[in-house]
């Protein structure tokens, strides 16, 4: 049988572990796996990894801007940046686009913007808010969301109509309760929003200005607290819930001990929390800032312990990017918090995690791809395996680089990583059989990625 895409030679990240092997790709889906494998085009990958392509299920696109915010991330840039990174599909957080995805219309005019700009392939989140208990969620799911996504910090600006607002103890609970009855997911940031709020107005009258009084202003109890009254919560609907990026273990702790009391609960941490900590924050500058925080180097050496004991599900990058003149802050406290960060997550783990640490491949492409793509049931990603989606990133071990400005896709070039040397490479990206991206021939200018409508 002739093939239309061999990849040969590499060494490739199946269920059973990796193995040097060939992947034949036939109509967009893996066709076989083994030596000796003919196609009528052939990837040579002799000394690199071949892995799932990237499941990043965090990540913030505003596109519409809806006047307010036209020029953040938008899809041609954001999934360019992908494409670059090595993520070949993508969870799309209901906010910062505006107006947020919290109905029917709100879900269709999102589509509506991405139609023929997508360089990767794009899963939804719905909103959960106070004001859409009232049918929204049940349009939501009949549009075709993978998941819902509420916030339990303060979020959203009160001054810009249609923006996502965050759910009170009510809301939450009577959402899980709707949420429950389609079986789907719903991740919740879980931050303690009274208190943090509260934290932050003293702080910031008492003139801190720095990122360390802001990291002090939300500390680990305020992650814990939340974490349980939403596991509690979950008990009582029976909704299936995923704690966002977590920052501290001892959030990791919550999770795993109502897994073990039998609670459907998840989490996740990002990339940056696995990287930066606390005593370096001031010298980078607010372009680091994010919430929950980054903590100090014990908590990072803590996480890293999760991560590799299994359990943390996985990694996203909570790619949440502004215009630099919200990052541009003299008091950190007045600055956007949210990093951008979605083009340097396969990279970045992949030095931190497999050649600095000796994470498994297989855990790498589970943390990166399996196990985000099961838990947002999206059946056709995250492995290689005959039948998924031909979906993979091509990574060059022990090869290092200082990642610059320019190399960045994004449409503001502001990124925590600038400057700083990356020990891996992603040399390719391929979308169900088709090269996105490649160190030669750069991101491919045709927009091959589509919803994925659940």
């Amino acid at each position: 049988m002739s093939h239309d895409l061999v990849i040969k030679n590499g060494l490739v990240i199946l269920e059973s572990g990796e193995v040097e092997t060939d992947v034949a790709v036939k109509d967009g889906v893996i066709a076989a796996i083994g030596k000796g494998l003919e196609g009528d085009k052939v990837i040579d990958a002799s000394g690199l990894v071949v892995s799932p392509g990237m499941v990043d299920a965090h990540v913030h696109i505003t596109d519409p801007g809806g006047g307010y915010r036209d020029e953040w991330e938008g899809y041609v840039t954001g999934t360019a940046s992908c494409a670059k990174g090595g993520v070949t599909s993508f969870m799309e957080m209901p906010l910062n686009q505006v107006p947020a995805t919290t109905d029917a219309e709100s879900l269709k005019i999102k589509y509506e913007a991405g139609n023929n700009k997508l360089r990767s392939d794009v899963a939804s989140f719905g909103g959960l808010t106070p004001l859409n208990l009232k049918g929204g969620i049940q349009e939501l799911n009949d549009g075709g969301v993978a998941a819902y996504k509420c916030f339990m910090a303060t979020c959203g600006d009160r001054t810009i109509d249609g923006d996502f607002m965050n759910v009170d103890d009510y809301s939450l609970y009577e959402g899980m309760k709707q949420i429950a009855k389609t079986g789907k997911v719903l991740a919740i940031h879980a931050e303690n929003a009274a208190i943090t709020d509260k934290l932050g107005e003293i702080a910031y009258k008492n003139g801190e200005t720095t990122l360390k009084a802001y990291v002090e202003s939300r500390p680990v109890f305020t992650e814990v607290e939340p974490i349980r009254r939403a596991i509690l919560l979950a008990k009582e609907t029976g909704c299936r819930i995923h704690i966002c990026h977590v920052a501290c273990p001892e959030g990791v702790e919550e999770v795993t001990k109502a897994r073990a009391e039998g609670v459907d609960v998840t989490c996740e941490t990002c990339t940056h929390y696995l990287y930066f900590h606390t005593d370096e924050l001031d010298a980078i500058g607010p372009v680091v800032k994010c919430s929950p925080p980054i903590r100090d180097l014990e908590t990072r050496k803590a996480m890293w312990d999760k991560v590799l004991s299994g359990e943390i599900a996985f990694v996203t990058s909570d790619h949440s990017p502004c215009t630099p003149d919200l990052k541009d802050k003299e008091n950190a406290f007045e600055a956007w918090g949210g990093i951008s960060g979605v083009q340097n997550n396969v990279d970045v783990m992949y030095d931190e995690g497999v050649q600095k640490r000796g994470m498994s491949l297989k855990m790498f492409a589970d943390i990166i791809a399996t196990n985000p793509a099961d838990r947002y049931d999206l059946d056709s990603k995250g492995r290689i395996s005959i039948g998924k989606d031909a979906d993979f990133v091509l990574i060059k071990p022990n090869a290092p680089y200082t990642l610059k400005a320019e190399d960045l896709e994004y449409r503001n070039k502001i990124s925590p990583y600038i400057g700083r040397e990356i020990g891996a490479q992603v040399v390719q990206t391929i979308l169900r059989g088709e090269s996105i991206y490649s160190q030669d021939a750069g991101v491919t200018a045709g927009f091959p990625g589509k919803f994925i409508k659940k």
